[in-house]
């Protein structure tokens, strides 16, 4: 049904069209305005405005510069942008040293809610770290760790650019732009080699297909990982799942049912890809990097032992066969006499 409007609403617009009608550029498209009074003898007077009323009002614009009192200028969140999740992004990727990556299937709300508390659980149960030798604490990443879902597409490009654009090489090349949005970074990432397969993003971009959810650890943990994939990828032996009898919500529907649907693809460890079974064997490292550093340590003392020994033992070797073939030059020169024989005059 077509607008009606006042009497005194509808003079505005008919003087409207009349400076529109009077201008040089109204004489060459003619505004197709139609106004019909629906009732002349009645006490109220209405118009009907056909539709191409907004075309003779078209000069009438509001100023670019205009904001609505009602409706902000995007009403989308900072945090969903594509701009801000690429930088979001690029960020995690240089700050994160452990990263693993899962394949999620149509999880719920509730069982996401099932599958992070029984995690968080499990991560409060890695006892808290302890002074070292020189008296400091290290701090306790349990509260740092998320599980969140990533936009894959998103993952994708802010990847490319960690892993294919230097900032401070594109600024001693050029005078332009070189953050992560800018168009260095894109002809950065354009021109790269992203088949090679030496470089960590060749390796995992495989990985990034369909849904993907990372958990993020802040520092390399082997403790904190191992209570993670015990909820998370257990296997027995190495990483059991907890009993029903320790921890009954383990087994509740919403949890195994979320649980059945994760399957850990791989990780990223301080910048290189790692299958299955290598985040199995850091998950698995007695007593963390301190553990790793002893273990370090004896392989290069043991080393240099048996380096030493296997010197130590042919020098040996040899005085001993010197001393040998010495002696038997002495009796070859002066051979004893026989027991007996009278001493020549």
């Amino acid at each position: 049904m077509s607008a009606r409007l006042n009497c005194s609403s509808a003079r505005c617009v008919g003087r409207v069209i009349k400076s529109q009608t009077a201008s040089p550029l109204s004489r060459a498209a003619p505004a197709a305005v139609t106004l019909s009074q629906t009732s002349i003898s009645s006490t109220r007077h209405y118009a009907v405005a056909s539709r191409a009323l907004p075309t003779a009002l078209g000069k009438l614009q509001l100023p670019q510069d205009y904001v609505s009192p009602t409706k902000p200028p995007t009403a989308r969140r900072p945090e969903t942008r594509k701009s801000q999740m690429i930088r979001a992004y690029t960020a995690l990727l240089r700050s994160t040293p452990l990263m693993l990556l899962f394949q999620h299937n149509n999880l719920t709300a509730v069982e996401w809610s099932a599958v992070r508390r029984e995690l968080r659980r499990a991560l409060r149960e890695v006892p808290a770290p302890i002074a070292g030798p020189d008296g400091n604490v290290p701090v306790d990443i349990t509260e740092s760790i998320h599980f969140q879902v990533l936009r894959t597409r998103m993952f994708d490009v802010a990847f490319k650019v960690v892993e294919f654009f230097d900032a401070e090489e594109a600024a001693k090349q050029s005078n332009g732009y070189t953050h992560d949005l800018s168009q260095t970074a894109y002809e950065a990432i354009q021109a790269a080699d992203t088949t090679n397969p030496n470089t960590a993003y060749a390796q995992i971009s495989p990985l990034l297909e369909g849904p993907v959810a990372a958990l993020t650890f802040p520092t390399v943990s082997p403790a904190h990982l191992a209570a993670a994939l015990k909820v998370l990828a257990p296997s027995a032996p190495d990483f059991p799942a907890p009993t029903r009898r320790k921890n009954p919500g383990y087994y509740e529907l919403a949890a195994q049912s979320g649980l059945q649907k994760l399957l850990l693809v791989g990780g990223r460890v301080e910048g290189k890809a790692f299958d299955y079974q290598g985040v199995r064997w850091v998950g698995g490292i007695e007593g963390g990097l301190d553990g790793l550093r002893s273990q370090l340590v004896y392989m290069l003392q043991s080393a240099g032992l048996g380096v030493t020994t296997a010197l130590e033992g042919h020098s040996k070797g040899l005085w001993l066969a010197l001393e040998s073939r010495r002696s038997q030059l002495d009796e070859e020169q002066n051979p004893k006499k026989e027991e007996g024989e009278a001493p020549s005059s």
